[in-house]
């Protein structure tokens, strides 16, 4: 096989100095390569690096051919164009240019061969399902989307480029269930090489191969998901099959030296009493006491020996079995009486939403349908049309899905402090801790966060702000979460006892936090309350 992207040796740092890789090797050939790794591992890192963001330090990386790279924070790139998220804007204004008489060697160089380019772009928009409205929709700005649109415009511009090497972040990210089945469609007929970086567990079937980054070293693993679960579960249960053996072996080496140390101890207290005695000569006797020394000597330092293999045996087995690190989710303890309400809107028609006590309200609707800016209105960030906040009791706390509530200049320490002036500092870092967001990680700059860290950064503010919210509104909170992330903070907002309103389109994700009511939205209509 011919590999489109080689890594030999290469060793990246944090702006803040500490080690991202060291000595990485790594190889992408033609097919699906589904990235995985725990959040902050550098997935993100490793893409940018490829794409030629990022330069390493050392060692060599080498890309054959164009790299188109979708980045899973291009919705915060709100003063873009759709044409320059499609990237198509030079081509499309050097077109203009030449419209209006201005056919100069420079813009015919920019136009190339995509004299059709903004009919094709049109078709590739619609291919994947993204409904611009106006006379130039492809003028409109980035926040004029929601964040599934965006990524989906980012999608169809790849396609559109058809780049030799293609990298994926996150793609799934905000995407309703009709979007995430055309990305599916899109990806298991896509050219070239593709990389993926993804927690969507049914995206990640699609692919060829499972490369895993962990603890800065990269593995590849045949097959999709599933075959990469399965390989790994029969590797850890022979992994731990391995420990269970090699402490026995440490017991058993521990019972000999035990046993040794008796009998040797036997020995010496008869020599001493034969010395004592002198039933032999004084000389035969001060030499049977030597030979036993070191015969005493040499059986112990072999028993020792031993022991200290049987320990290192056990130490390189008890490595090959994982003990990854989760977050740890303490919600604040908001209790809101049943019955009582946190929240009501007046919808068109005259009817009224309301959140009383601790309930849990999914906010559900395709892509576009105005999940967010519901919820924006809902905190004071706007209005909906299709919803007047009538009342508000108690205050909220609000997860954007755009995840732009830090300071990217600021430190993750200062930025939270910022929302929680009453805590010390020593407060703060412990509760990053428990985010696993460590040491010079709570100095670094937030605009130098993955997106897993960032999201983790955004709740700790969250949760320890001055006043307990009643009421958390979370818009699409799984989006960059690895799988064990997405579990405990599940766990941690079943428990919580104040009101939770959730636009997700993760459906398991909403049945497990107990959400039992869904406000459905379709684009310019009202809110429906049902059951979930």
């Amino acid at each position: 096989m011919s590999f489109s992207v080689v890594i030999s040796g290469l060793t990246f740092s944090w702006p803040d100095g500490s080690p991202v890789f060291t000595g990485l090797d790594a190889a992408f050939g033609p097919g699906r390569t589904g990235l995985i790794g725990r959040n902050g591992c550098g997935k993100s890192t490793l893409l940018t690096l490829i794409e030629g963001r990022n330069r390493p330090e050392s060692g060599t990386l080498a890309v054959s051919g164009t790299v188109g790279y979708l980045d899973q924070g291009l919705t915060l790139d709100t003063g873009r164009s759709v044409a320059a998220l499609l990237g198509i804007d030079r081509a499309r204004d050097a077109l203009r240019e030449i419209e209006a008489g201005r056919a100069t060697e420079e813009n015919f160089a920019a136009v190339g061969e995509d004299w059709d380019v903004e009919e094709r772009a049109l078709s590739q928009l619609q291919r994947f399902g993204v409904e611009l409205d106006g006379a130039e929709p492809l003028d409109r700005s980035v926040d004029t989307l929601s964040g599934g649109e965006a990524v989906l415009t980012g999608l169809a511009g790849l396609a559109l480029r058809r780049p030799s090497v293609t990298l994926l972040d996150e793609p799934t990210n905000n995407l309703d269930r009709d979007a995430r089945e055309r990305l599916y469609d899109a990806v298991g007929s896509w050219p070239g090489v593709l990389i993926v970086v993804s927690h969507d567990r049914e995206l990640l079937e699609r692919v060829d191969q499972i490369a895993e980054l962990r603890e800065g070293r990269l593995r590849t693993w045949g097959g999709n998901y599933s075959a990469y679960t399965a390989q790994l579960a029969a590797e850890q249960e022979a992994a731990r099959r391995m420990v269970r053996s090699a402490e026995a072996d440490v017991r058993r080496e521990k019972r000999q030296l035990a046993d040794a140390q008796v009998k040797l101890a036997r020995r010496v207290r008869y020599g001493k009493k034969m010395y004592d005695t002198k039933r032999e000569p004084r000389v035969v006797m001060k030499q049977r006491k030597r030979d036993a020394q070191v015969a005493a000597g040499k059986h112990r330092i072999m028993q020792e020996g031993k022991l200290a293999d049987a320990r290192q045996d056990l130490d390189r087995a008890e490595e090959a079995v994982r003990d990854d690190a989760a977050i740890r989710v303490d919600l604040p303890g908001t209790e809101v009486p049943a019955g009582q309400d946190v929240l009501e809107l007046l919808v068109p028609g005259g009817r009224r939403l309301s959140v009383r006590g601790p309930e849990r309200i999914a906010v559900v609707g395709p892509n576009g349908s105005g999940k967010t800016t519901l919820l924006r209105a809902v905190v004071g960030q706007g209005e909906s049309p299709v919803a007047e906040v009538v009342r508000v009791t108690g205050r909220i706390g609000y997860l954007p899905q755009r995840l732009d509530v830090l300071d990217d200049d600021l430190s993750v320490l200062d930025n939270v402090r910022a929302a929680a002036r009453s805590a010390t500092p020593h407060r703060v870092r412990a509760n990053l801790a428990r985010f696993l967001l460590r040491g010079d990680r709570v100095d670094q700059r937030a605009g130098d966060l993955s997106g897993g860290e960032r999201f983790r950064v955004c709740l700790a503010r969250l949760l320890l702000a001055d006043a307990p919210p009643r009421l958390l509104v979370l818009d699409e909170p799984t989006n960059n979460l690895d799988l064990d992330s997405q579990r405990q903070l599940a766990e941690a907002l079943s428990g919580y006892r104040g009101a939770l309103l959730v636009a997700g389109h993760d459906q398991a994700f909403l049945r497990e936090i107990g959400a039992v009511r869904r406000w459905s939205l379709r684009r310019g209509s009202a809110p429906v309350d049902t059951p979930a």
